[in-house]
């Protein structure tokens, strides 16, 4: 770190904190509370002293989008900056997402000026009394970790430190920052501090070696033992550790409900994974642990057994910031899934009876088999398809991937149908459900690993919602090219499916066009790419895809985003 020129801005410390705190992408909005920021960056420039990389985003639902994306890429924090309540209040869908898929996100919000003059931050646009607030931090307070506003006289290394520890200890979260701009225009002559060398955050706590060999016995002496988890694999050594677990032992995998895994957690045609919400087999299970799994079945479907031994492991296998969750546990074990795993596997060692567990092994390659042969069956009967079938968007996509593949999938293809295997290579939304997180995210993903090929499959509502304009233009203007395949069914899927399984012999049941649920004539999507200087095709017959897949592909390669408009059939 270089030395800071002797008087110098407070926003100068708060730029070098960012970075020596390990922040290295700040995706902008800028708004008039950016100006000490502005400042401070061609004064760092000037002077030699290094800064995050901050990235211009035209929207703030991107932005934050973008930075869940990077963490989810790379496993490090990144930062979003926004302008004050507006800003903030575009950012919510988002931090609402990141909140509920515990990513370590720092949103900080310049704050508008409080003083009407005197200082030379004092408010000089009618706006600065406009978007004044009584409490900014109020309106994410519900979904970070920790807010706070930034005060004068304040080490700003020390209150950006704080913020990283407290988002980067499980279970992980989104915190927020609020920065008045008189505060990061004040002068100082003091030097910013760079931190000890140490990992962010709290270390990881290790689950009861008592909890787990009670687990361990449990699953040893089930006759159908189940996994179901959501996010494990966001440690990538975890799906082979996973993996391992239940092919030596007869162990099955299986996923929830949708918008089911949010990574990969086992490989997903592997003969111990059973599939998403596997109703037969949650019906049927003597043991179920639920490894850091929110929802691990729909009560409204399915339950298991009434004797059933029910476990469920996690940083906080309660899920205490859910308002309601009601699931049974026998069980509840406290700590990180990863040392879990570990601890788990060295207790079956000794737990399990071979010839038992071969049994189990034997059991689930025939329930394989079986869904392998209707998996075919189906993506056969899905060939030639106008409008496509969605399977055969699978199918397409797994044609094409290769082991630098990173699948995005926002509400736009069975997960399944994947032929998915190494870690990372499948990411999906939250269950926040705020729509428009693939665009942006898989924006992120691009920018944190900049050598894979990021492929992001997003239904035409989920689409609109991500502000395509604003996505396609960062995408342009920071060398993202990624390829987007945007399922044009023209309607809102998950309403129309909602309404049917409520009322499947309802009124609305038997209308051709069911109210509030089409999209009416869709935009041309492909086009909105062109005219922000991508590839743009539409596609509306199996036969065609797999070939344009590879044309966008190919238009990544040279450096331009591109989209299908896929006209499909769910």
């Amino acid at each position: 770190m270089s030395n800071n020129p002797k008087l110098h801005s407070v926003a100068l410390n708060f730029l070098q904190a960012l970075l020596d705190r390990g922040i290295d992408c700040v995706f902008a909005n800028a708004g008039t509370d950016f100006a000490p920021i502005i400042e401070g960056l061609v004064a760092a420039q000037k002077a030699g002293i290094k800064t995050p990389e901050f990235i211009t985003v035209p929207h703030e639902n991107v932005a934050i989008s973008m930075a869940h994306g990077y963490f989810l890429a790379t496993g490090k924090p990144a930062a979003v900056m926004v302008h004050v309540t507006v800003g903030t209040a575009n950012a919510l869908c988002g931090l609402m997402n990141a909140s509920r898929d515990n990513a370590p996100i720092l949103l900080m919000a310049g704050r508008t000026p409080s003083t009407e003059k005197g200082h030379i931050g004092s408010r000089n646009a009618s706006i600065h009394w406009g978007q004044d607030s009584f409490d900014q931090g109020g309106t994410v307070r519900e979904y970070v970790k920790w807010d706070y506003e930034l005060r004068p006289g304040q080490p700003p290394e020390d209150i950006v430190g704080r913020a990283l520890d407290i988002a980067m200890t499980e279970p992980r979260g989104p915190v927020y920052l609020c920065m008045p701009r008189e505060v990061l225009g004040d002068l100082t002559e003091t030097t910013a501090v760079p931190p000890r060398d140490r990992r962010l955050g709290a270390s990881i706590a290790a689950p009861s070696e008592e909890g787990i060999r009670q687990a361990a016995e449990w699953l040893a002496d089930a006759k159908f033992p189940l996994i179901i988890t959501s996010c494990t694999g966001r440690d990538r050594a975890n799906v082979a550790r996973l993996t391992g677990i239940a092919e030596d032992y007869g162990i099955g995998v299986s996923v929830p409900g949708e918008p089911g895994a949010r990574e990969l957690n086992i490989p997903l045609q592997h003969p111990m994974f059973l599939g998403i919400h596997p109703a037969e087999a949650i019906a049927k299970a003597d043991v179920i642990v639920a490894l850091e799994c929110e929802v691990p079945w729909w009560p409204s479907a399915v339950s298991p057994p009434a004797g059933a031994k029910l476990v469920q492991i996690g940083p906080d296998p309660f899920f205490s910031n859910y308002p309601v969750r009601g699931f049974q546990m026998d069980l509840a074990i406290s700590g990180s899934s990863s040392i879990a795993l570990r601890m788990l596997n060295e207790e079956l060692k000794t737990a399990h009876d071979p010839e038992f567990a071969g049994s189990r092994i034997t059991m689930f390659k025939e329930m394989a088999a079986q869904r392998k042969a209707a998996r075919d069956k189906a993506v056969d009967a899905a060939r030639g398809s106008s409008p496509v079938n969605p399977l055969w968007v699978a199918h397409c996509i797994n044609q094409v991937r290769d082991e630098n593949t990173v699948v995005f999938n926002e509400l736009g293809v069975p997960l399944e149908f994947l032929d998915l295997e190494e870690p990372g290579s499948y990411l999906s939304s939250s269950l926040a459900g705020g729509l428009g997180f693939g665009l942006g995210a898989s924006l992120g993903a691009k920018k944190g690993a900049p050598g894979k090929n990021v492929i992001l499959v997003v239904g035409d509502g989920s689409y609109m919602f991500g502000c395509p304009t604003a996505a396609h233009h960062a995408a342009k203007i920071n060398g993202l090219p990624t390829t987007t395949i945007v399922m044009n069914n023209a309607r809102w899927h998950a309403v129309h499916r909602s309404t049917l399984g409520m009322y499947p012999d309802g009124l609305a049941s038997k209308e051709a066009i069911m109210p509030l649920v089409s999209l009416g004539d869709s935009p041309e999507y492909d086009k909105i790419m062109e005219a922000c200087g991508g590839h743009g095709e539409k596609v509306d017959n199996a036969d065609d895809l797999e070939a344009a897949l590879r044309r966008c592909l190919e238009a990544n390669k040279n450096g331009k985003a591109a989209l299908i408009n896929l006209i499909a059939s769910f």
